[in-house]
Parts: C-alpha cells; sequence; structure tokens
C-alpha cells in the first residue's frame, strides 16, 4: 500500500505548479510541472478517489493543478484553449463527449458465471468527462505556451534532461533490480516478474512499466540526436556524446521495441533530408490511425512479422503471436458495439461463460480506446495525436518547418506508431501533439510567409530552470 510520503507527494503538487508559474514563463512552467509530476509522482494505486469524480493521481493532478494555476494567474483564458481547426474542434469535443454516447448505449448488466459487470449509469458521466478534459489538457496548454519554434526545442531539451535525470535511478534499478519506487513510496507499482528480463531487470522508477521507461529514453535518444545535428562545435560534441550515453541507457532498459525505434530513427534524423524526416513522421501517423482498418481487412503482414521476431528473439515472438491473437478476438467484440464502444469496467474484455475468468488482454492503447468508447473515442484520441503531424506535413511545402519541429515530429509519430503494441500515452505525447498543432496555427495566423519575411524568432533561452 502506498505510504504517507505518496499521498504528500500528490497533495503538495498544485503548491509546487503555483511556484513554477510564478517563477517562470507560460511554456516554461508548463514542461517542468507536466514532466516533473511525470518522472516523480507515485503512480497508481496512490491516488484519492472522490465520488463520482475521476481519481486524482499521477495522471490527472498535474494537468489539473497547471489548467487551475494558468487561469487564476490569467496566463491563459479558457477561449483562447479551442483549437482553430474545425477538424480538431470536432475531435475535441468527440474525446471529451463521447462518454456520454458510451454510457447510454451500455444501460444492460453483464453476466458471466459468478462474474457481474455491472451496467453504466448517467451518475458516471460527469466523473468520464472530466477524466476525458484533464487527459487533454497539456495538449490544449501546448498549442497556446509551446507554440514558437524556440518552444520546440525547449521540448526537445526537457525530453533529454529528463532522462539523464533518470539515469541514476535507471542504473541503480538495473543494478539491484526495480526497487526505487517501494523505497520511496512503499509499494511496488506492476507485476515484479514483468520486470525480469534474462539475467537481469528492467527499470520501471517511478513509471508504470519497464516500457515507459524505455520509451521515454528513446524519445530522449532522438530528441538529443535532432538537437545534435542543428548544434555547432563543442555543443555539437557535447550532445552526440550526450545521444551515445543515452543510447548506452536505452539497451540496458531491455526493451526490443524501442531499441528498434532509436536504430531505425537516429540514422534517419542524423543523416536524411529534413522533408523525408517529415513524411517519416505522417507515414507513422496514418498507420497508427489507420492500422484498426488494416487489422480487420486482414492487411497486416501477421505471419511475416512473427518469423522475423522469431529469428530475433523466440520469446518476443511469442509475446506478439499472444497480442495478435487478443487483438483478433477483441476487435470481433468490437463490432458487436461499434460506435461508442462497451465503456468501462471491463466491460470491452472477453470472459469464460461458466466461471467468469478473463480471457484477453488489451496491450495497445488502440485497442484499449477503440473496446471502451468505440471508433468514435478511438478516432477523437488519435486523431488529436495524428493530426498536428499530417498538418505539419502537409503545410510543409508553402514554409518549410525549422528542424526542431521536425524532429519533434518524429518523435510524435514514433510515439504514436508505439501506441499500437503498448499502451505509452503520457503526457510528453500530448504536450508535443499540442505544440505541433500550435505552431502550424501559427503559420497560419501569419499569412504562410516565408522564414524570412516572417517576424523574427530568438534563439532558446537557458534551459537549467526546466527541470
Amino acid at each position: 500500500m502506498p505510504n504517507a510520503v505518496a499521498s504528500i507527494a500528490l497533495l503538495v503538487w498544485p503548491l509546487v505548479t503555483l511556484l513554477l508559474f510564478k517563477r517562470l514563463s507560460p511554456g516554461r512552467a508548463l514542461l517542468a510541472s507536466m514532466m516533473a509530476g511525470y518522472l516523480l509522482l507515485p503512480p497508481m494505486p496512490a491516488e484519492f478517489d472522490p465520488p463520482l469524480l475521476p481519481s486524482l493521481n499521477k495522471d490527472t493532478i498535474p494537468s489539473l493543478s497547471v489548467l487551475v494555476v494558468a487561469l487564476m494567474l490569467g496566463r491563459v483564458r479558457l477561449s483562447e484553449l479551442v483549437p482553430r481547426h474545425p477538424l480538431m474542434r470536432i475531435a475535441l469535443a468527440a474525446f471529451v463527449l463521447s462518454p456520454l454516447m458510451t454510457v447510454l448505449g451500455n444501460d444492460d448488466a453483464l453476466r458471466y458465471g459468478p462474474r457481474l459487470l455491472p451496467a453504466l449509469r448517467l451518475a458516471e458521466v460527469p466523473g468520464l468527462v472530466l477524466l476525458q478534459f484533464l487527459l487533454v489538457v497539456p495538449f490544449l496548454l501546448a498549442r497556446v505556451f509551446l507554440r514558437e519554434v524556440r518552444d520546440h526545442r525547449l521540448l526537445l531539451w526537457a525530453m533529454v534532461l529528463g532522462a539523464l535525470a533518470y539515469t541514476l535511478p535507471i542504473l541503480i534499478e538495473v543494478r539491484l533490480s526495480p526497487q526505487i519506487n517501494i523505497w520511496v513510496y512503499g509499494y511496488f507499482q506492476h507485476s515484479f516478474s514483468q520486470m525480469v528480463r534474462g539475467d537481469g531487470f528492467r527499470p520501471i522508477v517511478f513509471l508504470y512499466h519497464g516500457l515507459w521507461v524505455a520509451i521515454l529514453v528513446a524519445m530522449a535518444v532522438l530528441a538529443a540526436t535532432g538537437l545534435a545535428r542543428q548544434a555547432r562545435g563543442r555543443e555539437a560534441v557535447g550532445l552526440w556524446a550526450v545521444t551515445a550515453g543515452l543510447g548506452v541507457l536505452l539497451v540496458l532498459c531491455k526493451s526490443l521495441a524501442a531499441l528498434l525505434y532509436a536504430v531505425v530513427l537516429v540514422p534517419v534524423l542524423a543523416l536524411a533530408p529534413r522533408r523525408l524526416q517529415l513524411f517519416g513522421a505522417a507515414a507513422m501517423a496514418v498507420l497508427a490511425l489507420g492500422y484498426p482498418l488494416l487489422k480487420g481487412a486482414e492487411l497486416v503482414p501477421q505471419q511475416a512479422i512473427l518469423a522475423w521476431a522469431e529469428s530475433v528473439d523466440p520469446d518476443r515472438a511469442q509475446s506478439m503471436g499472444f497480442r495478435f491473437d487478443n487483438e483478433d478476438v477483441l476487435l470481433e467484440r468490437v463490432g458487436e458495439r461499434p460506435v461508442f464502444g462497451w465503456g468501462i469496467w471491463g466491460r470491452n474484455q472477453i470472459y469464460d461463460a461458466q466461471s467468469g475468468r478473463e480471457l484477453t488482454v488489451t496491450d495497445g492503447r488502440w485497442l484499449v480506446v477503440i473496446g471502451t468508447f468505440g471508433w468514435v473515442g478511438f478516432l477523437a484520441e488519435f486523431g488529436l495525436l495524428a493530426f498536428p503531424v499530417l498538418l505539419l506535413w502537409a503545410r510543409s511545402g508553402r514554409v518549410p518547418p525549422d528542424p526542431a519541429s521536425i524532429t519533434l515530429a518524429v518523435i510524435l509519430g514514433v510515439n504514436l506508431f508505439d501506441l499500437l503494441p503498448n499502451a505509452t500515452l503520457t503526457p510528453l505525447t500530448f504536450l508535443g501533439a499540442g505544440a505541433v498543432l500550435g505552431l502550424t496555427e501559427a503559420v497560419a495566423a501569419r499569412g504562410y510567409r516565408s522564414p524570412a519575411s516572417a517576424p523574427p524568432i530568438s534563439g532558446p533561452a537557458p534551459i537549467r530552470t526546466v527541470l
């Protein structure tokens, strides 16, 4: 069980956020609060659970804090949070409000032997809607506060510094086993057996799973690569050294997928033309959006993927085959209530009719969302994350984006791609999507002027206060 330190950390975070917004610019304060909250606050099951409202925990407290503080201090108005593009407005409305239709369509209880899954009640709508809104708050604020190129560089630096801050905890857990959350907060947040890999351990620190640590380090490797390519002189040498060091750290995280992302994309970010990088980011975004359709039409080359995985690691191939099988049966269940899904309480899962035993596992974020909130919920969430990348690519012919923005789009693309096998949706994902959308809106407001005629953008300010 979580100890008193866990409760205190959650309770004081609004005060931390207030101090950050008083001392730093809004963009820096947003980054510092969200990044530090993600890296340091205790994960579930540490929470406060008020009735009929979403749980106040690591996911919701930082978002609620930055929103309330930014509004209270006059850093932003509610009207400024609404995206300008009509498709993004539709996606935002569907993301926040679709739980109402999900609840209305699931007013029947489900029984599987001794297991009873309750019907959804209208009293649950406010909590679900508020939870959806809190999840998207980083996206909305990043669109306002992180819309310039210098802000994108700052976000890349925040990823690098966040991974560097995790270096010592990762090395400790690789050597001693995942213990830091137990030492600090008094409990282990996941299944310990899943942190064991071969003769060693996956680090987890204060995140939800070792996969989350690995994707964090992979994103930092890509961010450092993009920054290093832009840098000159001693700064470039230092950044390439940081990239190499983070690469070693990524190997120690023992996640094959995250390592493959870095192996493939580091050379691309280091050497490929910028337009090709942006095209790759857009392709990953399209794949994430279209994967359920490809899967339903049996156009995913599962056997070829499994054969390749078998040649690399038989254990990983077996795990991948299990995931593919789960996706097939759960997609069939989605087909029974395709529009707004099955709702919460595990109603989207499949159970044994006699024993009530759960027969399926939802690993990918896309499968969780489409099963819970249907196609409307899936297109809303993945549309919010993917459309900014596609918009940046579509408008790149008129105003070529800055390399920092392209690097950020590539990182967002690979994070979207990782939401297919895993559920690694983090505040960084929403921050990146909001920042990219904000840039496209800012460019459109300037009338698509060329960089030479646009107002000058100052270089990045010192980053020593970000974390």
